[in-house]
């Protein structure tokens, strides 16, 4: 289980996140949704540890890592598919996968079976350069990337940027997947479809504050997160 509580965050001497307050459980994921510009990608970095808490804290079944640098994080379980997906062109599939292990050391023959039994089409293109993947496929291998760090804790920082209708729902359905392996899964969207598909429970930041949170087919359903978006 992932809490964060009260967290203020940001960068220089601009606080972005203003006392928020989330969580994710296994089973159970949580969507964080909110126009572009309201500290969802912010939220993101400071739970991975890209950039310092102003205060508050965040606990990991419990322990506080706030003070744990990033790769600690990644070795305690918590793993980010970040936005634009990030994945190393001219590398192959398979050495991408390599490098989400990394800070467990080489990765096992199981580790690489668990990928491609989730993601069979990156099992048949793994000797192939990821940046010739379409962006269905390198959303794919961006996922698989995070899941061989062995995490107990999935942040997904807009997974649907920029892909077809058809992809975002394999990329729904791989994510649902995951979290029903007891992955405890933040999934940060502005995608409405791509996040009734996936979450149970939802959070709407304005102003880089929480503005409501609930369950997710009542808040999603609500207005709540078009209200949001419109400044309203």
């Amino acid at each position: 289980m992932l809490e964060v509580c009260d967290l203020r965050a940001g960068y220089g001497r601009m606080e972005v996140l203003h006392g928020v307050s989330v969580s994710a459980v296994s089973g159970r994921p949580t969507v964080v949704m909110g126009a572009n510009g309201v500290g969802k990608t912010t939220l993101c970095r400071a739970i991975t540890g890209l950039i310092p808490l102003r205060s508050g804290a965040i606990l990991l079944d419990g322990e506080d890592i706030s003070r744990c640098d990033p790769a600690e994080r990644v070795r305690r379980g918590v793993a980010l598919v970040p936005e634009g997906r990030q994945v190393f062109p001219e590398m192959t599939v398979r050495e991408n996968l390599r490098l989400g292990a990394y800070v467990h050391g080489e990765p096992t023959a199981a580790q690489f079976d668990d990928v491609a039994e989730l993601f069979p089409i990156l099992a048949e293109r793994q000797g192939q350069m990821a940046g010739l993947l379409s962006g269905g496929e390198q959303q794919m291998l961006a996922l698989a990337r995070a899941l061989m760090a062995r995490p107990r804790v999935l942040l997904l920082d807009e997974p649907s940027q920029g892909l077809a209708p058809k992809a975002v729902a394999q990329v729904g359905q791989a994510v649902t997947r995951i979290a029903s392996r007891g992955v405890a899964v933040l999934l940060v969207e502005q995608n409405l479809t791509l996040a009734e598909m996936i979450a149970r429970h939802a959070v709407v930041l304005e102003s880089g504050a929480v503005a409501a949170e609930g369950p997710a087919d009542e808040l999603l359903s609500s207005g709540a997160v078009e209200a949001s978006y419109l400044g309203h």
